[in-house]
C-alpha cells in the first residue's frame, strides 16, 4: 500500500522550510514508512501557489521547493476512475 500526499502537506513543509528529507520523516512518524507519492490534482494545487506568491522571491522558493519534491516523488495521474472513487470516498467521509 502507499500514501498519497496531499498538497497541504508539501505547502506546509515548505512554509517550514523543511527539506524533503525532514518531510519524509514527518511522514512516516505519522502514517508508518510507506511509499509516498503526490496526485497530479495536489501538484496543480502547488504549482497555484508558485504563480499566486506576493513577490518573486518566494515564487523562486516555491519553484525550488518543487523541483526538488517533484524529483523524488511519484506523481500519479488522475484518472476518470480516480475522480470516481475520490468523490465516493470524500462523500462517505462527510
Amino acid at each position: 500500500m502507499g500514501l498519497i500526499l496531499d498538497s497541504t502537506i508539501l505547502i506546509a513543509a515548505e512554509r517550514r522550510g523543511d527539506t524533503v528529507e525532514r518531510l519524509i520523516e514527518r511522514v512516516v512518524r505519522v502514517a508508518g514508512d510507506q511509499d509516498a507519492a503526490l496526485s497530479a490534482i495536489g501538484l496543480t494545487e502547488f504549482v497555484h501557489g508558485i504563480y499566486r506568491s506576493p513577490t518573486q522571491e518566494i515564487r523562486q522558493r516555491r519553484q525550488a521547493y518543487l523541483d526538488e519534491h517533484v524529483s523524488d516523488l511519484m506523481v500519479y495521474p488522475y484518472t476518470k476512475e480516480t475522480a470516481l472513487l475520490a468523490g465516493r470516498l470524500d462523500g462517505e467521509q462527510r
